[in-house]
């Protein structure tokens, strides 16, 4: 049986693994990620993660630092105006439209949106090239023994890691974490989402629109041109049983209700990839440290895809625990080290992920008078100066 000996393991090889392993073998500590599954790398095949992530501000100088930035900025699509449509009437059609413009706060655009299934074919080329990091892509971890000086994790392949801190970022049904007996609480809104790339006639000028109805937010968020055409991504959330039916409809009859849900905002809507279906639900765990563990990204927190939080959330994590580990590497792991990511981590992911909650049970509404409701809060918060930047400030990470 082989054993390793590293500074670090990262259990999860997903978008915040990856980035986990790149941002502490770029601090110069030896790192072994691995992940049970391997990773889809190709846009158009089975298994191909269809979702986008928005790095706001914070999360792209995160990746400026670990290296990353130079691999993906020629792909990513600058977010420049979040806009908010209340299409909650009558009919289904805009009655509220409203732009939080990056310029208001920053001379940055918001965020930069790339495709998960490229991160990953960028993230693991970072990784093939780092001599102090080794991706083992198809290997998982099964067991989890820790003493206060060290960690042993046992591998699918019969291997064992030794290391002085493991990094669970392995998802929402985290092997580390309920290994390491770590509970946590969920909320289950009975919503999926489904997640593709359309083009449409109409350019979308680096404008991600956030639509509201019922069921939850029908978001574009732009990508680069796609065959010479203007392209988004979409996350289209509604309950479970009518993303079920959409999933299945024939693609003529899907186009027709993604083009009535959208509004035709950014003129018809051509389906320009597969589509994928995701759970949505609220989780936190009670604590996001342990003996020798900390948790971070899915294994920690999982919130609706709303306002861009999640894998922000995420790196907020890794940017923290980065820096404890190189402001005293001689206590790498230990549980002064642990104690102080959960008091800095901790409570911010709890009000965030309560936030969010909010935000979608309001993106849930289905009765008229609550959606009437909804658009008056919508008019408020953006009526009054101060609190549309405060808003937007928050939702960058820059006020906690």
């Amino acid at each position: 049986m082989q054993t390793y000996d590293v500074d670090i393991l990262v259990s999860g090889g997903g978008v915040a693994g990856l980035t986990a392993a790149a941002m502490f073998g770029q601090a110069g500590f030896s790192v072994i990620c691995v992940d049970p599954t391997p990773p889809v790398t190709e846009r158009d095949v089975q298994g191909s993660d269809m979702r986008t992530t928005a790095f706001l501000q914070p999360s792209q100088t995160l990746l400026e630092e670990a290296g990353l930035w130079t691999r993906l900025a020629d792909e990513a699509a600058p977010l420049q105006i979040m806009r908010i449509v209340d299409a909650g009437g009558a009919v289904a059609e805009p009655r509220i439209v409203k732009d939080f413009n990056a310029s208001d706060i920053s001379d940055k655009p918001f965020g930069w949106n790339l495709p998960n299934w490229l991160l990953r074919r960028e993230l693991t080329a970072h990784l093939d090239a780092m001599e102090n990091v080794t991706f083992r892509p198809g290997t998982g971890t099964t067991t989890l023994f820790t003493r206060t000086s060290m960690a042993k994790v046992g591998l699918s392949d019969g291997s064992t890691v030794t290391c002085k801190l493991v990094v669970a970022a392995d998802g929402r049904n985290s092997p580390m974490r309920e290994a390491a007996g770590i509970k946590v609480k969920t909320t289950r809104y009975g919503q999926k989402a489904l997640a593709f790339a359309v083009t449409h006639p109409i350019p979308h000028e680096n404008v991600s629109t956030e639509i509201h109805r019922s069921g939850g937010p029908f978001t574009l968020v732009p990508l680069p041109d796609y065959n010479g055409l203007p392209s988004s991504a979409i996350v289209w959330m509604e309950q479970g049983p009518e993303v079920a039916r959409l999933a299945d409809l024939p693609e003529a009859e899907f186009e027709t209700a993604m083009n009535e849900r959208s509004c035709q905002l950014f003129g018809p809507l051509k389906l320009a990839s597969r589509r994928t279906v995701w759970p949505i639900i609220n989780q936190v765990a009670e604590r996001m440290d342990g003996e020798r563990i900390a948790l971070v990204a899915e294994a920690a927190h999982v919130v609706p895809p709303i306002g861009a939080q999640g894998l922000n959330m995420s790196l907020g994590d890794m940017r923290v625990l980065r820096d404890l580990a190189v402001a005293r590497p001689e206590g790498l792991g230990d549980a002064k080290m642990l104690a102080e990511f959960n008091r800095q981590r901790h409570r911010e992911v709890q009000v965030r992920a309560a936030g969010i909650d909010v935000l979608n049970r309001a993106s849930m509404m289905a009765a008229q008078p609550l959606r009437d409701l909804r658009a008056t809060g919508l008019n408020a918060i953006y009526s009054m100066a101060p609190v549309r930047k405060l808003m937007m400030q928050m939702g960058l990470g820059a006020r906690g």
